[in-house]
């Protein structure tokens, strides 16, 4: 799914209603219904609401909201925030229709700004929509305050929020929202980590944006859906072999850390790699063949840690790092893989860490290798960054200059790719965040790159596979208690969740 900029909405709003065709009071109409049909599947008939409108189409969508309840009975009030006197055609329309079935209105200004809310009333914020572009001051910065005492439901952005780029924001000025009901496709905000304390959860509402639009505009930014993953996803033909599935080599493990091998080649092999060879310290041998018979070994010369690389011949994707340590034999053992490798590598934990201690290396990398960091990973190889924007912006560059895929893992993992775009991922849970489960992602990027998918692919759907375990998982497990193990069991009915 493409993540538009706020002008590509506007363009896309314009477009839909000259060539669906429908009118502004219509599209409108239509988007605020999808709200209203979400609030009051999620919310009881004794939710009392108050639901704040700006005086644009933003605030429009909330008095068409409030018009929908009060019909269903729910019990609404409704105040107007009068930032201009410049009322939208659209608004002005929904505000006389508002008022013929006697539903009270209070305006809020700059002279009379305070106002009352019970207890237990739910807030709807659609005072300012995705066009916001200066942050909120005023009389208006004292209504958000208040509205951030309650439980708050945000139409299609929070109230103070800009769309993409928050640099210049005052962030103690910003709605609190715990919902965000959105339209259609999620803003490039939404997926920050710094900004889910006002964006909360989000939920996209289609409202039927016109599809030859959406699918003719460029953009960079993209969101990983279900639908995208079938279109990648090979089936496995009947006369298949373990031939046909490819052949793939994790290089991993050292003294203390044979549980990230374990890990990485389990989940390697539930992916449906054909064949996996570990090649793995001395140490880890007896363990490795007793608790995963399933994969093949090689050992290094040295017990306790990787020195050496084995013939690359045989294998059809190789990936390295898990538990691998940063012994000064190890990073030379890395370096003459990134001198043999002829084809992109999948390159992880301390692997990572070896190349940000070894920056020239990165010259030499395979195009397209992916790389798997996390936040911290990541800051070693390109320095630290003020905010999520700035790195972002590190992350697309440094996938542009160096010509490889960068996983950059968290909430909606983002992929950067060597032609500059970028892809978040939506699947996934905070059960994830815990030890080995980057690991896990090794082993099942590595096999899908075996399995011949092609880069870009086997990160796309690695990434959206791995958070799609994770959710198997949290089913019977919840977010608390969950394993890297846990993830690796899930593997298999993830792929049946998305066949």
């Amino acid at each position: 799914m493409k993540i538009l900029t706020v002008e590509q909405t506007r363009e896309a709003d314009a477009y839909t209603i000259a060539n669906e065709p429908i009118k502004s009071i219509d599209l409108m109409e239509r988007a605020a219904t999808k709200c209203f049909d979400w609030i009051i599947k999620n919310y009881n008939a004794e939710t009392e609401f108050a639901i704040f409108c700006g005086v644009g189409n933003n605030g429009g969508d909330g008095l068409v909201i409030a018009r929908l309840l009060a019909q269903a009975n729910y019990k609404v009030s409704v105040f107007v925030v009068e930032f201009s006197k410049n009322y939208s055609p659209d608004f002005q329309v929904n505000l006389e229709r508002l008022k013929e079935i006697k539903v009270k209105v209070n305006y809020l200004n700059q002279e009379k700004y305070r106002f009352v809310l019970l207890p237990n009333v739910v807030v709807i914020d659609a005072i300012f929509g995705s066009g916001l572009t200066r942050p909120i001051d005023g009389f208006i910065t004292e209504i958000v305050h208040q509205i951030n005492k309650k439980e708050t439901v945000a139409i299609d952005v929070p109230s103070g929020l800009f769309s993409e780029d928050n640099r210049e924001n005052n962030f103690e000025n910003i709605v609190k929202a715990k919902t965000t009901l959105t339209f259609q496709q999620p803003k490039l905000a939404m997926l920050f980590p710094q900004n889910y304390f006002f964006v909360g959860e989000w939920i996209v509402l289609p409202i039927g944006l016109h599809q030859g639009f959406i699918e003719g505009v460029h953009t960079t930014n993209y969101i990983t859906t279900i639908s995208d993953i079938k279109a990648i996803l090979k089936p496995r033909a009947k006369f298949s072999h373990k031939g046909t599935f490819g052949h793939a080599l994790l290089i991993a493990g050292s003294k203390g850390k044979i549980g990230a091998a374990i890990l990485s080649a389990k989940a390697c092999l539930r992916t449906g790699v054909g064949l996996l060879t570990a090649h793995i310290p001395a140490r880890g041998l007896e363990i490795m063949q007793t608790v995963l018979p399933e994969a093949m070994c090689s050992t290094s010369d040295e017990n306790d840690f990787i020195a050496d690389v084995p013939d690359l011949t045989a294998y059809n994707a190789i990936g390295i790092g898990p538990g691998l340590g940063m012994e000064k034999q190890t990073q030379n053992t890395f370096k003459l893989l990134i001198q043999n490798a002829n084809s992109p590598l999948v390159i992880d934990a301390d692997a990572l860490n070896i190349l940000s201690e070894n920056k020239t290396w990165l010259a030499f990398l395979p195009q397209e290798s992916i790389l798997t960091p996390h936040p911290k990973e990541f800051e070693r190889l390109v320095g630290k960054w003020e905010n999520d924007q700035e790195r972002l912006e590190l992350q697309r560059q440094f996938a542009i200059k160096h010509q490889v895929i960068v996983v950059l893992k968290g909430a909606n993992t983002a992929i950067a790719f060597p032609n500059g775009d970028v892809y978040f991922n939506s699947t996934g849970n905070t059960g994830m965040a815990t030890a080995g489960s980057g690991d896990v992602l090794t082993g099942i990027i590595t096999s899908l790159l075996a399995q011949r998918y092609s880069p870009s692919e086997a990160a796309i759907l690695g990434v959206y596979l791995h958070g799609l375990a994770g959710d198997v998982a949290k089913e019977n497990l919840t977010e608390f208690g969950m394993l890297a193990s846990d993830i690796v069991d899930a593997i298999p009915k993830a792929y049946g969740w998305i066949n």
